[in-house]
């Protein structure tokens, strides 16, 4: 078996442990809506209560990650497409403000993106176990779902409609 093969079988095996275990917002959902403030990227702040009435999906994101940088462009349809959906990345990463501004000139997310302290992230995630980690959450703020690893916007659409997402999900 070659390097490259050893690598990317114990990475899967890593993803598929991590997939396993369930987060924090599936285990101890908790009893009211999420109620947090973070930091745009592009300035100002912003309450996740603001988005009270639709359903919101909280992206964790770092400019390194790959799968990340894959999932912006079809998260951004997904937010300009739905009136029902609103997406919101939050960078989850320590680094410094120019790596963040050159990633969003390039990559162009259409939904807005929160700056989250790696040593304080929001309650009651923690601190996502893999990256990508996307969080639904329904209308009222409660955290419904959670998707470790990529997700598509078509299989946030197909949960929050009813629909089986399927096995990625």
């Amino acid at each position: 078996m070659t390097g490259r093969r050893r690598f990317l079988l114990a990475w899967t095996l890593v993803l598929a442990t991590v997939a396993a275990a369930p987060l924090a917002a599936e285990e101890d959902a908790p009893v009211g809506p999420v109620r947090f403030e973070l930091e745009r990227l592009d300035g100002g702040t912003l309450d996740i209560a603001e988005l009270r009435g639709q359903w919101v999906v909280l992206n964790y994101w770092a400019t390194w990650c790959a799968p990340c940088r894959k999932e912006i462009p079809d998260l951004s349809a997904l937010h300009e497409r739905s009136e029902q959906i609103s997406v919101v990345g939050l960078a989850y990463e320590e680094t410094e403000p120019e790596a963040f501004r050159e990633f969003l000139a390039e990559f162009s997310p259409s939904y807005p993106n929160l700056l989250v302290n790696v040593f304080d992230p929001p309650q009651p995630f923690g601190a996502p176990r893999a990256l990508p980690t996307t969080i639904l959450l329904d209308p009222e703020g409660v955290p419904v779902k959670t998707f470790v690893g990529p997700v598509t916007g078509a299989q946030i659409e197909a949960w929050v409609a009813g629909e089986d997402a399927g096995p990625d999900a």
